[in-house]
C-alpha cells in the first residue's frame, strides 16, 4: 500500500503567526465539570457508527475515555490507565471498563477506536506494556477485538470479548519499533492511537496511528502512520505526515470529510516540538484530495487551534467529530502564568487541584479549502448530549 508523504517542515512552522483566531476560551475553574467524581478521564472518543456518525446506544450517547482514579499525582495516571464508557443523557453515568480487569494484551491500555456494527462493538486500542509486569514499561501495540452488544435494562452491556489481536507491526523500514523499557510520555517512540476509518469514496478500511519514522535524522521524528484492510489483515503503508527534525509525538491522528476534502488533524504538544523549533500545544491539521493525500498544511503552519496565551497547557488531545466539533479534555488549568513544574514545589496536593481529568468546553471549527479557524464555542452538556 502506498500513499503521498508529506513532510512537515521548520518551514511550514516559520508562518506561524500569533493570530487570536485560533486560541481557544481561557477555561475557567467553572468551566471545569467533573464528569464521574473520583475519576480522572483523558483522551476521550464517542462509540461510532462506520460513517463516523455517533449514534445514541441504548438511549445514550456513549463516550470512551483514558481513566485512572483521580489520587495523587496526575502524571502517573498513565500507568494506571484503562479505557472506561461513559454514557451521557440526563446525568453522566459510569459505564465502567470496556475489558474486564486482566483482559486486554498489556498492563494499561492507551487511546483507540471504537466502532458499533450491527450490534457489534468493534474496539481497535493501544496496548502499553505486558501484562502482569510489576514495573510499567512502555512497549506499545495496536490490538484489535469485537463483542457483541445488548441493552438490558437500558444500559449498555459488552461482551463476550474475542480474542485480542495484534493488527500490524511496526516494520523498521518505515515504522520504529515503540519498544523502550523506560521513558516518559512525550518523549517515548510510538506505535499506538489507531483510529479506524472508512473512506467514503472507496469503502476501504483504514486504520491511522500514531507513529515514529524509521531511518530519521533525529530523535524528534514523529510521523502518522496508516494500514489498509485486507481479506488476510492490515497491511501498512507509507506515513502520511512525517515530522523529522520537527516533533516528536503526532497524537491521535483522524480523518474528517467535509466538502469533498480529507481534514487530517493530530494534537501534539510544546515540550515534544525540536529545541530549535517553537510552537504551542495544539491542533494541527492537512487538507488533501484522498485518504492518501497528497496534503498540505492547514492555514499553511498546520496550526488549527491552540490554548491562549494565557493558558498554554489548560488543554490536551483534540479530536474533530464530523459535525466539526472538537473535542479535548482539560490539562493544567487555572496557572495564571506558571508552568505546570512550578506547581512541583508547593506539593502533589496542589499539582492535583490544577489538573481537570474531564472534558473540556468544544470547539466547533470552520473549514473553507486549506484554511480553518474556530467558528462556535459549545458547552459539554450540550455535545454529548445532543440538543
Amino acid at each position: 500500500m502506498t500513499s503521498s508523504s508529506v513532510a512537515w517542515t521548520r518551514e511550514h512552522l516559520a508562518g506561524l503567526v500569533d493570530d487570536p483566531v485560533v486560541y481557544t476560551p481561557v477555561i475557567r475553574p467553572e468551566d471545569v465539570d467533573c464528569l464521574l467524581p473520583g475519576i480522572d478521564l483523558w483522551d476521550l472518543w464517542p462509540i461510532r457508527s462506520p460513517d463516523g456518525t455517533v449514534p445514541a446506544v441504548c438511549g445514550s450517547r456513549m463516550w470512551a475515555a483514558l481513566s485512572a482514579p483521580a489520587v495523587g499525582h496526575p502524571g502517573r495516571r498513565h500507568d494506571h490507565a484503562r479505557i472506561r464508557l461513559v454514557a451521557a443523557g440526563e446525568r453522566w453515568e459510569d459505564g465502567g471498563p470496556l475489558f474486564p480487569a486482566g483482559g486486554s494484551a498489556g498492563s494499561r491500555e492507551w487511546a483507540g477506536s471504537l466502532i458499533l456494527d450491527a450490534g457489534v462493538l468493534h474496539a481497535f486500542y493501544t496496548a502499553v506494556g505486558r501484562r502482569g509486569e510489576a514495573v510499567p514499561t512502555f512497549g506499545q501495540r495496536i490490538i484489535g477485538a469485537s463483542a457483541p452488544v445488548d441493552c438490558r435494562g437500558n444500559r449498555l452491556r459488552v461482551g463476550p470479548w474475542s480474542e485480542h489481536r495484534e493488527l500490524v507491526q511496526a516494520d523498521r523500514v518505515r515504522y520504529q519499533p515503540a519498544i523502550e523499557e523506560t521513558g516518559q510520555p512525550g518523549f517515548i517512540k510510538a506505535f499506538r492511537d489507531p483510529c479506524w476509518f472508512r473512506d467514503p469514496a472507496t469503502g476501504a478500511e483504514l486504520l491511522l496511528f500514531t507513529a515514529s519514522l524509521a531511518g530519521a535524522e533525529t530523535e524528534f521524528n514523529g510521523a502518522i502512520g496508516i494500514a489498509r484492510r485486507q481479506a488476510d489483515g492490515w497491511e501498512l503503508g507509507d506515513p502520511l505526515v512525517t515530522a523529522d527534525g520537527v516533533n516528536n509525538e503526532l497524537e491521535r491522528p483522524h480523518l474528517v470529510v467535509h466538502e469533498g476534502r480529507y481534514y487530517l488533524f493530530f494534537s501534539t504538544q510544546q515540550r515534544t516540538f525540536h529545541p530549535a523549533v517553537s510552537g504551542p500545544t495544539g491542533l494541527y491539521g492537512f487538507v488533501g484530495p484522498s485518504a492518501s493525500g497528497p496534503f498540505e498544511p492547514l492555514n499553511g503552519s498546520g496550526l488549527v487551534l491552540c490554548n491562549p496565551p494565557a493558558e498554554p497547557f489548560q488543554a490536551y488531545s483534540w479530536l474533530v467529530l464530523n459535525d466539526l466539533w472538537a473535542v479535548s479534555f482539560v490539562d493544567s488549568h487555572s496557572l495564571a502564568g506558571r508552568h505546570p513544574d512550578q506547581l512541583e514545589a508547593d506539593g502533589e496536593h496542589t499539582v492535583r487541584r490544577h489538573f481537570g481529568g474531564t472534558m473540556a468546553p468544544p470547539v466547533r471549527l470552520h473549514l473553507q479549502g486549506a484554511e480553518a479557524h474556530i467558528g462556535e464555542v459549545g458547552s459539554v452538556a450540550s455535545l454529548l448530549t445532543g440538543s
